[in-house]
């Protein structure tokens, strides 16, 4: 899906596996490094950085567990003033979902409106409802802690982040594109999901 890595902020990207081995691409938005996550995920070029999760696309697979490293992983790169690239398969939901919880860590959003801000860039972007309910757990518990623990650990950012994506979100919302999109996957629909403790999400992939 997609046509191509799409841009999100300044140094971030979400793509496809096909993109991830696109050396034109990866030049062109000088892309240093790659953070991979589904079922195979493993480095795949010389001269890159990665970071390799390996997790299905399920409603079941933890995903929150890799929300520290992936923040940390994106952030340091983007510090350094270089690029780099989230995918999974289709860039899609799993990718997605470990840049909505970026976004929430260095904004103040909560994970539906970093949702919107990703789909300002790649409208495909659809987090399965799974994933959807981690970020929503995520943003009822953890999101400030993460964001105390990255001002500690890094500082005030030079990014502007908040700045940057409150413009982005603003003209999104302006086109009328926050309201549900056909066949996307929704929040509102947890009923039809069967019973899932939160605390009970697998790891297995």
């Amino acid at each position: 899906m997609g046509n191509g890595m799409n841009k999100i902020l300044p140094g971030l990207y979400i793509g496809n596996f096909k993109d991830a081995r696109d050396a034109e691409q990866l030049s062109k938005n000088k892309v240093t490094h790659i953070l991979s996550v589904h079922d195979s995920a493993r480095p795949m070029l010389e001269g890159v950085k990665y970071l390799c999760i390996p997790a299905a696309d399920s409603p079941s697979q933890n995903l929150t567990r890799h929300f520290k490293e992936s923040i940390k992983f994106i952030h340091e790169c983007r510090l350094r003033g270089e690029g780099c690239l989230v995918h999974c398969l289709a860039g899609v939901s799993r990718s997605v979902t470990l840049v909505i919880a970026y976004i929430m860590t260095v904004t103040d959003f909560g994970w539906e409106d970093a949702l919107h801000t990703v789909r300002a860039g790649r409208s495909c972007a659809n987090p399965n409802l799974g994933f959807q309910r981690q970020l929503q757990e995520f943003e009822k518990h953890e999101v400030h802690q993460y964001r105390q623990w990255l001002k500690e650990e890094y500082g005030e950012s030079p990014l502007r982040d908040a700045e940057e994506a409150k413009n982005i979100l603003g003209k999104y919302k302006e086109q009328g594109r926050v309201e549900s999109q056909p066949g996307t996957r929704r929040w509102s629909s947890f009923q039809t999901l069967p019973p899932l403790a939160y605390s009970n999400y697998t790891t297995e992939t």
